[in-house]
């Protein structure tokens, strides 16, 4: 049985079905990983917005892992090099390559086979298991998603900032934002004043 559940980012598609997976004796197949993966191949080959076919000539190259809920990538576990920041910035490199998606389509099928299968992302019900028994969206108001989004990056102890705009101008926006950054610049060039100053010992 092919269970597929999609829906907008920060509805908490991948923990939830992480944990019906889990649940209910089934494998947990996470597609986000994959793209994940190709995007960090790409960007370690130096590969950006003008390399669509390279890309996708890359992705063919990849041996893509998730077993044990790792993600293994040409035999290096890249779990945590594939939630960084400047992965989730440039998964589009992989997400909107049509060739990249072919080419994961088919991997996905592979990994699922005849095991019953929770699966989440994009295009799952539609394209990668059209024929899956249990279809799922899942939703969340763009507050909840928001407030998801931001406990993830904290998690992870990327420093993020919430600022509100609503009822803001375009330059109230601003004022906030730079009364931010300000407050950091003394601390940013105090680290690299002390980095070079490790660096450079008199």
């Amino acid at each position: 049985m092919i269970v597929t559940i999609d829906g907008p980012a920060g509805a908490g598609k991948s923990s939830i079905a992480r944990r019906l997976a889990e649940r209910i004796g089934f494998q947990f197949l996470d597609t986000g990983a994959m793209y994940r993966a190709v995007t960090l191949a790409a960007l370690r080959a130096g590969l950006g917005d003008c390399d669509a076919p390279q890309i996708a000539a890359l992705a063919e190259t990849l041996a893509i892992d998730l077993a044990h809920e790792r993600t293994i990538l040409n035999g290096e576990d890249v779990s945590a090099a594939i939630r960084t920041s400047d992965v989730s910035a440039a998964v589009y490199l992989a997400a909107d390559n049509l060739a990249v998606r072919r080419r994961l389509v088919k991997l996905q099928r592979q990994i699922a086979g005849s095991r019953d299968t929770v699966t989440e992302g994009r295009d799952q019900g539609t394209v990668a298991f059209p024929q899956a028994e249990c279809k799922i969206f899942l939703t969340a108001s763009p507050e909840e998603r928001a407030r998801r989004r931001h406990a993830e990056l904290a998690a992870r102890g990327e420093g993020i900032f919430e600022v509100w705009t609503d009822g803001l101008g375009p330059d109230e926006v601003i004022d906030r934002l730079e009364k931010i950054v300000r407050e950091k610049m003394p601390k940013v060039e105090e680290q690299m004043s002390n980095v070079e100053g490790m660096t450079n010992p008199q």
